[in-house]
């Protein structure tokens, strides 16, 4: 017989993401601590905007303002507030790529990306001129029985913030480029499960020698994996029969720096989702953190992702409500804690402001254009009082001059 060996070894396979939206809730959204995390720092960011409109004075954006058209964002459909309709954008937008939006008369209606078929006018294989025709929506996907819906263009708020460069007017996923990343992470939280179910030990193989027969093996192997095996069975010494050899084999978590190996995928995954480690709660985040760290971190993730987002899903809604004349459908931040600056900050930019707006003034602007000025940062919204001199009076004449004199 030849030499029985038993081995506590872990090989295990991890099934392949399907790239769909399917795919992508049920094998990385709701199994994927990490991406989770990144998609819920987006959403609740995202959900905090106000819907407003925004005047427009020649190309440049003023006052914001509301009316009872916005209505339709703040109550989307019944019970509904602007948050949810945001919430169920992003994650559209994070899980396949697309959100759509109709409107029903008064009311919103969210459909589900992977039952949307986008017609177009064209195959883009086989025309220069392929443009978009309208929008199927099928519910229950392609495979269903019930009657398919066509929405003109107009009719349906399509938002893809990531265009598909494989598709003209699709979006993409940013978790397509990191599917990879997602795997491994997933693998790696596999691994330390085993490694507790599997008494918490490095992995062992247990070698006999060529007398043991093939039934003692089995025998003495079910007494070892009862005694042995199994998280709750860790740490307890170990008794072998004579002939009986283990060797440890492989790596354990501190020497194949376990740790630093799952930290890397998951800095990789905030950074396809533009979430700086540290607002998730990354470990790698946090192991550099400082309040300036953190400052900083807060400020790109506002600039750099959210206000972003917050321009293109306003263009994209606009098709749905009725924009006033010189005005556009813009987004209010002003009370979202999240974004407010530093109060040191804000201090010296409004010390700034007060001293531009006192020079104004003495320079003789009227002082309702300098603020205008002054807070939609266009100086071309400056008109002049025709005052002069620091007193602000008006220019004196000749005649005025000799009436002052006497005449003399």
């Amino acid at each position: 017989m030849s030499n029985p060996i038993y081995g506590w070894s872990y090989s295990a396979k991890i099934e392949d993401v399907e790239n769909s939206f399917c795919g992508y809730v049920d094998g990385v959204y709701k199994s994927d601590g990490i991406v989770f995390a990144v998609i819920e720092a987006r959403k609740l960011l995202f959900t905090e905007a106000r819907f407003q409109f925004q005047q427009m004075n020649k190309g440049r954006p003023g006052d914001l303002f509301g009316t009872p058209e916005l209505s339709i964002l703040e109550n989307p459909w019944p019970n509904g507030t602007t948050g949810e309709l945001l919430a169920r954008m992003e994650q559209d937008v994070s899980l396949a790529g697309n959100a759509y939006v109709v409107r029903e008369g008064r009311r919103l209606r969210r459909l589900r990306p992977d039952w949307v078929s986008i017609v177009l006018t064209a195959p883009p294989d086989e025309a220069v001129q392929s443009d978009v025709a309208g929008y199927l929506y099928r519910p229950g996907g392609l495979g269903s029985k019930a009657d398919p819906v066509l929405y003109l263009p107009n009719e349906v708020a399509h938002w893809s913030p990531i265009p598909d460069p494989d598709a003209q007017y699709r979006g993409m996923s940013w978790l397509t480029p990191v599917i990879r990343e997602v795997m491994s992470d997933k693998a790696a939280t596999l691994h330390k499960s085993k490694f507790f179910e599997h008494a918490a030990t490095p992995n062992m193989v247990v070698s006999f020698k060529e007398s043991v027969t093939e039934e003692q093996f089995d025998s003495y192997m079910e007494d070892l994996r009862a005694a042995h095996q199994g998280a709750s069975n860790a740490y307890k010494t170990m008794f072998l029969a004579g002939g009986a050899d283990v060797r440890v084999v492989g790596s354990d978590f501190k020497q194949m720096d376990f740790k630093a190996i799952q930290g890397a995928g998951e800095t990789r995954i905030a950074a396809a989702g533009s979430v700086p480690p540290i607002i998730v709660g990354l470990s790698e985040g946090l192991a550099s953190a400082t309040y300036s760290n953190y400052g900083m971190a807060r400020r790109k993730f506002g600039d750099h992702w959210a206000r972003p987002q917050w321009r293109s899903v306003c263009a994209s809604l606009s098709v749905l409500v009725n924009v006033p004349s010189g005005a556009r459908l813009w987004y209010d931040d002003r009370d979202i804690a999240f974004l407010r600056e530093d109060q040191k900050d804000v201090a010296e930019i409004q010390a700034q402001k007060a001293i531009t707006i006192r020079q104004l003034v003495d320079a003789g602007y009227t002082p309702e254009t300098v603020v205008a000025a002054v807070q939609a940062e266009d100086f071309s919204l400056l008109q002049h009082s025709g005052l002069y001199s620091i007193q602000l009076q008006p220019p004196s004449t000749g005649a005025d001059a000799n009436s002052a004199t006497g005449g003399k």
